[in-house]
């Protein structure tokens, strides 16, 4: 496809990774009750780089070695937000988990300015205080404490702010696709590595005809399909316009937990999605079609 054509798509490509992320949540909660953490990535990105490898297969033929120090790189981000994120999840409700994720947002333009030296302008600082305010009404009780699930999903969400940038350093010049089958080969390879030193592998788990559907989203849509979605359209556009349209993750995630999970929904919550949305406006837009009409 001609670069034009990937710009238009870049965008409807996070769009759509941050809907299929939104609705794994509640999946992940109900599958961590049968899998522990480490397997059930190992599973997950096993079969992600599979499906990708198999799928892709006529680009093998760009191939470099410096392919694999860079998936290794980016491949360690994405397993360390994953782990944290899903230990998190399994001692926090899914619709926080989702919302506190999000957090990453805020913090990319600044590692972005550390690590590539452009700096965030003010719409991306303004978008990412809304953002985190949004984030705050929704996690932090009266007595301003948070829990355990909830310290740990903000903890992830500066590794999912550091493979935003990570990937935007590391993959101008390759081929994205092919790279990503590194990245998910490697996020594995930790998975199961760290599994095998800290857990009992869930023979029987993987057994239950029950764990077969939920698995088969996580791996194919949640895994293979979002995150290529995710790489691709990072390559494509900014950033930070990119961490704060996938932060609608959490918007997803919270409607899909509140529909399916039976998360419940508090004034204090919804607040937080009118700030998420007025955040994702003012980082994608400026404000500028209010500008043209005055």
């Amino acid at each position: 496809m001609s670069p034009k054509t990937m710009r238009l798509l870049a965008k409807p490509m996070l769009f759509a990774a941050a809907l299929i992320w939104g609705t794994s949540f509640f999946i992940m909660k109900n599958a961590l009750d049968v899998m522990p953490v480490f397997f059930l990535l190992a599973i997950r990105f096993t079969a992600g780089a599979a499906l990708l490898a198999l799928i892709a297969w006529k680009r093998w033929r760009a191939f470099t070695p410096d392919y694999l120090w860079r998936g290794a790189v980016i491949g360690g981000f994405l397993f360390l937000a994953y782990s944290v994120q899903t230990f998190g999840l399994a001692l926090t409700t899914p619709s926080k988990n989702a919302f506190l994720t999000a957090v990453y947002c805020v913090i990319v333009p600044f590692l972005t300015w550390a690590v590539v030296k452009t700096r965030p302008d003010r719409y991306n600082i303004a978008a990412a205080l809304l953002c985190v305010t949004g984030v705050g009404l929704v996690s932090l009780t009266e007595g301003l404490s948070i829990n355990a699930g909830d310290l740990l999903t903000l903890c992830c969400a500066l590794f999912y702010a550091s493979h935003i940038v990570a990937v935007a350093k590391v993959s101008p010049g390759k081929d994205i696709t092919l790279l990503t089958i590194f990245q998910f080969a490697f996020a594995a390879l930790y998975a199961w590595v760290c599994g095998a030193l800290t857990e009992s592998f869930p023979a029987e788990a993987l057994a239950d005809p029950a764990l077969l559907l939920p698995m088969a989203y996580l791996c194919v849509m949640a895994t293979t399909v979002a995150l290529l979605f995710q790489n691709v359209g990072q390559v494509w556009s900014d950033p930070a316009s990119a961490s704060v349209i996938l932060s609608l993750e959490s918007v997803f995630g919270v409607a899909s937990s509140v529909a399916f999970y039976g998360d419940p929904v508090t004034v204090r919550l919804l607040a937080g999605f009118a700030l998420i949305f007025v955040a994702v406006v003012c980082s994608e837009t400026k404000f500028s079609f209010l500008r043209k009409k005055a």
